[in-house]
């Protein structure tokens, strides 16, 4: 009989720990998915006529979606008081750098054949890609010190710097406004998003 109830006592805790085991490798593969399609895309050439256009789209716009995820995990920890969200936020940003990186690339190489002046020029000249640069060099900081080292030495000076997260998205949504020019209905769609989730934080710092 205690025998009996020790086990179902400790079976919840034991599937928790399978979850939280599960949890990291499920979430990093599923990250990969859209690189996954992109490359499939690629080797069955269906990347359109202007494939480096079409390679710059698909980047920069996972690269928002990435860091909506990202910046999503807090509020729904607060809401729901899951534990989980917290435990995969580090590896969602450093995917969401990944994916900036990848549409920063796409620029300088494609784009420019990593010629160094006409990468400053474009950068200095046009307005959203200042933007985008600016937005990018946000996530390479908060990319380099998004180890466990960093948190120890920055201390609350790290929250108040991986607060520019926010900055970060901000900036990547009016770059792609910017960019686009016409159809505004996804950078709208990201820039309510983000506008919410801001607001999120905003009332719990403020509490």
């Amino acid at each position: 009989m205690n025998g009996g109830s020790s086990s179902r006592l400790h079976a919840p805790a034991g599937d928790a720990t399978r979850l939280r085991l599960l949890l990291k490798p499920v979430v990093f593969l599923v990250c990969l998915l859209p690189l996954a399609s992109l490359i499939m895309t690629a080797v069955q050439d269906g990347l359109g006529a202007n494939p480096v256009e079409a390679i710059t789209a698909w980047s920069g716009q996972w690269t928002l979606r990435m860091l909506l995820v990202t910046l999503a995990m807090s509020p729904l920890r607060q809401w729901f008081a899951w534990r989980w969200p917290l435990q995969i936020r580090r590896m969602l940003g450093l995917f969401t750098f990944f994916y900036v990186c990848l549409h920063f690339l796409t620029f300088v190489w494609f784009d420019h054949a990593f010629l160094l002046m006409d990468i400053l020029g474009d950068i200095i000249k046009k307005p959203y890609i200042t933007v985008g640069f600016i937005a990018w060099c946000v996530l390479l900081a908060l990319a380099v010190t998004s180890n466990s080292y960093s948190v120890r030495r920055l201390r609350r000076g790290w929250q108040r710097l991986h607060r520019g997260a926010y900055l970060a998205a901000l900036g990547g949504i009016v770059h792609y406004m910017w960019l686009v020019k016409a159809d505004y209905s996804e950078p709208m769609l990201y820039l309510g998003i983000c506008t919410l989730l801001f607001l999120t934080r905003l009332v719990a710092l403020l509490r």
